[in-house]
């Protein structure tokens, strides 16, 4: 295990478990990248812990009984980062909808927190249980 794999797995053990638990785990300039997130309204990027918090507490608001499955955690050359697949459902409070999605998460850590984090996942499937239409990805 790695500070890496190690930081990705309890990032994916507490960000719903614990936020709490989950804040201590990340750096104060922490840069959280959501490539296809703009396709459903929400930001590309997320810079410094004010703006990833408050990002994450919307989601922890909009869905109920958050649950990750399938982790598969690999480490990279570098001891600092790491990439994992899982799976995520829950319901989205506001539609009643189930949410069923798959994830790629890709980490890099400094100084034993979480400094960078990539989310990979299918827009549609997030428009669809949040009953919201997908936008245009060109600006």
């Amino acid at each position: 295990m790695t500070i890496a794999t190690d930081l990705l797995e309890r990032h994916i053990r507490t960000l719903f478990a614990d936020p709490t638990q989950w804040k201590s785990l990340i750096a104060d300039d922490m840069i959280w990248e959501l490539p296809y997130a703009v396709g459903i309204g929400h930001p590309l990027r997320l810079s410094g812990r004010s703006e990833v918090e408050a990002h994450v507490g919307w989601f922890l608001t909009a869905v109920q009984d958050f649950e990750f499955s399938d982790l598969r955690v690999i480490a990279g050359a570098d001891p600092e980062s790491a990439v994992a697949e899982v799976r995520g459902e829950a319901l989205i409070r506001s539609t009643g909808r189930v949410y069923r999605q798959e994830y790629v998460f890709v980490l890099k850590s400094a100084g034993n927190k979480i400094a960078f984090l990539r989310e990979y996942f299918d827009p549609v499937r997030a428009a669809q249980a949040l009953d919201i239409p997908i936008l245009s990805l060109q600006a």
